[in-house]
């Protein structure tokens, strides 16, 4: 069984288009849900070796671990590390008392 589910596009580099592909396909005769990364370009076009496989029995679980993740899950989230300095406005800063850093 093969079926394509959707497309995502994923972006170009060099001249060569790359989608992320979700489809259900049988290998070694056991269905599964198949995520890949196919690329088209003048040399190839086809699937690549990025991607997974979910089998069919796991399929329920998968379902219940993408449906737990929330949208604001998905947000960029500023660490403390990550977030602008704070400016201190002070013209002493870092000079001791004989005026030296």
């Amino acid at each position: 069984m093969e079926k394509d589910i959707g497309k995502i596009p994923k972006g170009e580099y060099q001249g060569t288009i790359t989608e992320i592909v979700i489809g259900l396909r049988e290998y070694k005769g056991k269905t599964g849900i198949d995520i890949r990364e196919f690329t088209r370009s003048e040399t190839y076009t086809g699937p690549t070796k990025k991607g997974l496989r979910i089998p069919a029995d796991k399929f329920e679980d998968f379902k219940t671990m993408i449906n737990s993740i929330d949208s604001s899950d998905l947000t960029e989230h500023k660490t403390a590390a990550q977030q602008e300095p704070t400016i201190i406005d002070n013209d002493e800063a870092g000079i001791d008392e004989q005026g030296l850093m």
